[in-house]
């Protein structure tokens, strides 16, 4: 039995339809059951809060696989969920962390993501960590400027960065979740192509046959007040500040073949990705 955190967030879903595929016996871990009303059939639903531990035992009676994916900044959720699959035996656990950990110029959001491999890592149970690059769908974040006032808000000028789809990383977890062999591992997962905002607008602008103009920012500060009118904690806006400009300094992009290498296949272009889901941008 896999038991899936998060199951019910961009991609917990996508691990969950994977599993499905494969034929896996698998659990999602919700707080509330009707957000879980359209995941796979196969999926068991069962209720659990990682703000409680005192719920999860039932949750995690007889799981040999742990998917951990919590938001936030907050560790609480990954120590609670590493307790209790300690506590009921569970022999693998497979983290989805960042790839702001690689390196040595370690912005605030790899170290809190750095924190949490350290849990996991403390924990004894044998361990995949996934350090995900950007994800494709950041830019559905985009939808709503674009379809009222045809603009995108651009925090990262020259940066790039090379997003992956979260289906690609939803087939790396089930990988690790249900073959041997991934134990120890810290995979670093991106996609195939590195990307300024503008380019990828440029791309989303073809696919979707509507011209998108691109509005840039002075300082992360300002995109942050924009994108987030209803504003952020201090704690949180300073973490995202500071990883927007971590990706302005960067204009190269990191890149790396772990999906190809262990997918056998290229990763899904950004293209492909905004062909799927132009419905999000049109009026």
């Amino acid at each position: 039995m896999i038991l899936i955190t998060g199951a019910t967030g961009t991609i917990g879903r996508e691990l969950a339809q994977e599993l499905h595929e494969r034929g896996a016996e698998f659990r999602a871990l919700v707080r509330d059951p009707d957000r879980a009303v359209d995941l796979p059939w196969s999926a068991e639903r069962v209720v659990g809060d990682l703000d409680e531990p005192a719920t999860l035992t039932h949750a995690f009676d007889g799981v040999e696989a742990l998917f951990v994916l919590t938001p936030g900044i907050d560790s609480t959720h990954t120590a609670h969920a590493v307790a209790a699959a300690g506590a009921a035996g569970v022999g693998r656990v497979v983290l989805l962390s960042s790839s702001f950990v690689s390196g040595d110029d370690m912005p605030a959001m790899g170290r809190h993501h750095h924190e949490r491999e350290q849990l996991v890592r403390d924990s004894g149970i044998p361990a995949t960590v996934l350090r995900s690059g950007g994800f494709m769908t950041e830019a559905l974040e985009w939808a709503a400027t674009i379809r009222e006032e045809g603009y995108v808000l651009d925090p990262v000028g020259p940066g790039r960065h090379a997003p992956v789809d979260p289906a690609d990383v939803a087939a790396v977890a089930a990988l690790a979740l249900t073959e041997d062999g991934h134990q120890g591992q810290e995979y670093v997962l991106t996609g195939e192509e590195a990307f300024t905002i503008v380019e990828q607008v440029r791309i989303l602008s073809r696919v979707i046959g509507r011209d998108i103009a691109v509005r840039a920012v002075d300082t992360p500060d300002e995109a942050i007040r924009l994108r987030f009118p209803d504003g952020l904690p201090q704690a949180v806006a300073d973490v995202i500040a500071e990883a927007f400009a971590h990706v302005r300094a960067d204009t190269v992009g990191l890149r790396t073949d772990t999906v190809e290498r262990l997918l056998g296949r290229k990763p899904r272009s950004f293209e492909e990705w905004c062909a799927r889901n132009a419905s999000a941008f049109l009026d």
